[in-house]
Order: structure tokens, then sequence, then C-alpha cells
């Protein structure tokens, strides 16, 4: 089965992919590449020659894949002749929490509108006058998913939807945090959520003043109180600590004792601890996405790492993931960059504090402590932003910084700004390589900045930092809105940066994984949010994991197969041999 997409974005009128286009559909007798005004069709019997020229339009614009016949059945939705398809579909579950795990742009938006009931699939007929719900249930076979989909065709199925940009939700909705909770408390569970999520303090609080995480637990909280059959949450543990993440696995896994839960989670670390099944999505960004049957969750999360679904025998990545052993690296560091001591910042209430501390060359430090504990914050003192009040950091070196809330009101496309913050290095050689495609930047150089989605933003905006001229480079929270895989690309990316070219990192995240993956070293944060942090070290790793650790009152070993850090159960056999040894971050499978 072949399919043809265009990326519309990328063949506007008078670009070069139109015009290509549109001059060899004047070669072709055949209606193989058609134009219809300020639109390009290509048809999927086209004939081979049309086919290659296709294949070789500029800025990737258009997509030829060839799939096997047999997904022809099990095509659940179309949107046009060259749009997006969608195969299959995931199964909320009862009682269960399920995760869906994959990249962004596969059609996880498009699952949820159709199993919400706000899209009636199409089976791949995108030009039908009407579609109906009973040939989409029959096409179906007996089962879970079946009768699920026959209460959505009825309207018996309410749902609530945790959205995944948190950060949009002051915009369209306005007064204070309280008032919002109690609007849609249909559950009479009002002042029990606002306990178990730590809301208290924030219910007076316009929503406009709230952070990232505070805004994250509010939309949790809302989603939580309404009375829902299905309850979905698209990316929940963004923008929290990780002590803030394990509440979040323990308030859904309660949900799901009654509810169906389906998550979409990219830290895999909590993704393996909350969901009971997975469901693997994979496929090409804004071309198709294919929804794999359900699997325990350590199966799915391994053969996503590794790249290949046995079952269907289908290659999803080029390469595994793979999660080395830690060693000493102290022999290959090279000079400090910045030294620091006895730093005090006072902001408002907030009070912060340090130790003694350097970070050198070729050496990424992993930031690590709970939420407003001050991380940003002293990465603003050596960034220069922000002065401190006491004490002393060495001056000289050049700094590169990416703040958490990146700016993308930019009126220019992709490459324009690409070329304007860093030049031309990003257009080829090593960065070009093991940055810019690494990420999939070069995948939206047509692309205006103020379209771009969470993650695209996100792994611009890496790219920027990287790709400036600069001793210490400084990322806050980078693996935000970025999928899985792309949260390894960007670690890998940022390690082989600061080790190729000698020069030193600070990296805060959230994620573990990423931590584990991108660190040489880790700076520890302890205190109170938003009263009064304490900043410690770097320590070796092994050392600032176990000591952050304790301090969550979490231990992570190590899986058989795949290396990766996966949490303990509380009072697990393993959870209770590795507190009693004070290794509560393994580094032994």
């Amino acid at each position: 089965m072949r399919i043809a997409v265009v990326i519309q974005e990328r063949c506007q009128p008078k670009s070069n992919a139109f015009d290509y286009l549109k001059k060899w559909s004047q070669m072709c007798s055949k209606e193989c590449i058609i134009v219809e005004g300020k639109t390009i069709k290509i048809s999927e019997s086209a004939c081979p020659p049309c086919v290659i020229r296709a294949k070789l339009c500029p800025d990737d614009a258009v997509i030829i894949i060839n799939l096997p016949s047999e997904l022809t059945t099990d095509m659940i939705h179309r949107y046009s002749l060259n749009g997006f398809r969608l195969f299959k579909l995931p199964t909320p579950s009862k009682e269960s929490v399920v995760g869906i795990l994959g990249p962004n742009g596969m059609g996880k938006s498009t699952a949820f509108k159709i199993l919400n009931g706000s899209i009636t699939p199409n089976l791949g007929d995108f030009e039908a006058d009407e579609v109906w719900w009973e040939d989409v249930i029959d096409s179906l076979p007996r089962g879970e998913l079946r009768d699920f989909l026959v209460d959505v065709s009825k309207s018996n199925v309410k749902v609530a939807l945790k959205p995944q940009y948190v950060d949009n939700i002051p915009k369209v909705v306005k007064g204070k945090v309280g008032n919002l909770l109690e609007s849609v408390d249909e559950r009479g569970i009002f002042e029990e959520m606002v306990k178990k999520l730590g809301l208290q303090n924030l219910l007076d609080r316009k929503l406009t003043q709230l952070s990232g995480g505070e805004l994250q637990r509010v939309a949790i909280c809302a989603t939580l109180l309404k009375d829902a059959d299905v309850y979905f949450f698209d990316e929940p543990s963004s923008y929290l600590d990780i002590h803030e993440r394990m509440r979040i696995v323990r308030i859904i896994q309660e949900l799901a004792e009654n509810s169906r839960v389906i998550v979409i989670e990219h830290d895999l670390a909590v993704l393996d601890v909350l969901a009971d099944l997975v469901h693997i999505v994979y496929g090409k960004k804004g071309a198709f996405g294919i929804f794999t049957p359900a699997r325990s969750t350590r199966q799915a999360i391994n053969a996503y790492l590794d790249g290949f679904l046995v079952e269907q025998n289908v290659r999803i990545r080029d390469k595994p993931i793979k999660f080395q052993t830690h060693r000493d690296r102290s022999n290959e560091i090279g000079d400090p960059v910045v030294e620091w001591s006895e730093l005090e910042k006072k902001l408002g209430d907030f009070n912060l504090k340090t130790g003694n501390g350097k970070v050198h060359q070729a050496e990424v430090v992993g930031v690590v402590g709970p939420n407003g504990t001050g991380k940003s914050t002293m990465v603003k003192i050596l960034a220069g932003e922000h002065e401190y009040d006491s004490g002393w950091v060495t001056a000289g070196a050049s700094i590169s910084y990416k703040p958490q809330h990146l700016e993308t009101s930019i009126e220019c496309n992709v490459q324009t700004w690409l070329d304007s913050e860093i030049g031309t290095r990003w257009r080829s050689g090593e960065f070009n390589v093991n940055v810019i495609r690494a990420l999939g930047v070069d995948q939206l150089l047509s692309k205006q900045v103020n379209n771009l989605s969470g993650g695209e933003s996100q792994a611009v905006s890496i790219a920027i930092c990287l790709g400036r001229e600069a001793d210490l480079y400084l990322l806050d929270e980078p693996s935000a809105h970025l999928d899985a895989n792309a949260r390894m690309e960007a670690a890998k990316a940022i390690r082989r940066t600061m080790e190729s070219n000698e020069k030193a990192a600070f990296v805060i995240d959230h994620d573990v994984y990423f931590i584990d993956i991108v660190s040489d070293s880790l700076l520890v944060f302890e205190g109170e949010g938003g009263v009064e942090g304490m900043a410690e070290g770097p320590f070796r790793l092994r050392e600032g994991m176990n000591r952050f650790l304790s301090g969550v009152d979490v231990t992570f070993r190590r899986d058989h197969d795949s290396k990766r850090p996966r949490i303990n159960k509380t009072e697990s056999r393993k959870d209770r041999e590795q507190r009693i040894a004070g290794d509560y971050y393994s580094f032994d499978s």
C-alpha cells in the first residue's frame, strides 16, 4: 500500500516545493501530480517517474511510503487524499492505567478525539458524505475496544482531558485557582484533591501568577474533579519534580481503581511505575501512525528503547537507545571553567544559599532538586541575569543560556532564526549531524517560529543554545515537551557537544533517564520550596544521586536487559535492600 503525504506548510505557493511540483505536473499526461489553485495533490497510483519526482521534492515537502498491504483493513481515519492516516486505536481498559508511548505527531490527538466521540472515524474513506459508527464498530473484532466504542457511539461515555500544554491555560481561563476548581467539582472532592495535590496556598492566586509546575498540578486537579468514565492525562509530569511526579502516580493509580485511565507520558521512569499496560505508537511524523496492541509496561518500554517490535517485525528506530555503564571520567575533564563560593541570594521571601563548587571543561553537571528551591535562580546568577547578595563567582567565562520558558513569538521561519542566532555553522559539519539532525531541527527549517509546537520550539532552542560560542552552557529543563526519543537524542547531543569541544554545561531537569544519560556529576538542591534552598556539590554521579533520592525517599534499580533506571515499588525486597545499603540509585543491573 503506497501512501503519499504532502506537508502543506512546506508546499505553499511560491515556495521551492510548490514551484517544483507545479513544473512536473505539466510534464506527465496522467494526473499524477495535480495543481488545484494553491494546493498540490499527488495520486497514490502515480506512474513510477512521477513517484520518483515527488520523492525528490525540495524541503522534504512530500513523503512517499510503502506500507504492508494488510494494514489496509486497519485504517481508522484519514484526513484527505494526501493527509495523515491513523491505523488502529488504543484500548481504554477497566481498572487499569493504560500508557501510550511514542513520538509526537503520530496521531495520539486524533485517537483521543475518536475515543471521546468528537471525531467519527471514516475508515480511510475521506470523501464519504457521511460516516457511520455502525460501520466502524462492525470493522473491529469483538472485545473491550469494540464494546467501548459502542458506548461512545451512543454518547454514553463522558470524558475528562488534562491537556498537554498547561502553559496555555491562563490564556483561555481567567480568575483565581480556587474559583476555577470549585466550578468544575462534579465529584464533591474539592477539599480532598486540593490537599492531596498541595494546592492550599494557591487558591487565592490568579492563574497568570502560577509557575509551570503549579499550573500542571491545577490542571490535574481540575481533571480529577470531573465526573467522567474515562480520564485522559497528556504529559502529566511536565514541570513537576520527582517528588511531585510520584505523588501524581499514586493519585492516578487510585483513580484507575474505579475508572478507565489513559496516560501519554514521555518520562519513561514515571510511565514504568504508573502504567499497567502500554500501547506503542510508531510511524512517520505528519504522515501516518500505527498503534500496537497493549503489552506489559516493562516489555513495551524495552522494545521501544531497542527500536524493534518483535511481534510486528518492524524496526521503529535506526539504532537502539542504550544506557551505558557509568565510568569515572575525572581524568578526562579539564580545567575549571567557573567556580563559586558561599553564594546567597534573597528574592522576596525566598533565600538561596550555596556551598563551594566548580565546573570543568568537558563536564556536564546535572542540576536536581525539588521545585522552588532555587535551581533556576542559581543558573540565572551564573548567566549574569541575577546579582548575588554575598559570596563570589569567578568572572570571564562566556555564557550560552536556554531558559525554562521559551520565547517563540518571533515572526520568521526557523532557518532565519538559526541564521540570526548562530550564523551558518548549523548548516554542515559535526554540529549539523550531532545536533541539528539528531534533534530533527532540519525538518523544521521552513516552519514559522510562532507556529512551532512545544516540543519543536524546545528542540530549536536547544540547538541555538549549543550553537553559540561559549565556555559554559546553561540549559533549564531541556526535556520539557520532548517525546521520549527526542529526550534521549537531546541528552546525547548535549554530551557530545561538551566532550568534543571541551566545554562545560549545567542541565536542570526532572527526568531521571535524561539526567542519567547527560550527567557526569550532580549539583543537588535541598530545602523548602518557595522558602529556602541550599545547593551542595557538584558531587560524583553516584554520590549525588544517593543524596538526592534519599531526600525524595525513592530507590532506583537497573533493568536487567536494557540497563535503564527503574523505580522500585515501595517496601519491595529490592527497595528494602537498597535502603539498608544506602544505595538509592543502583548502577548495577
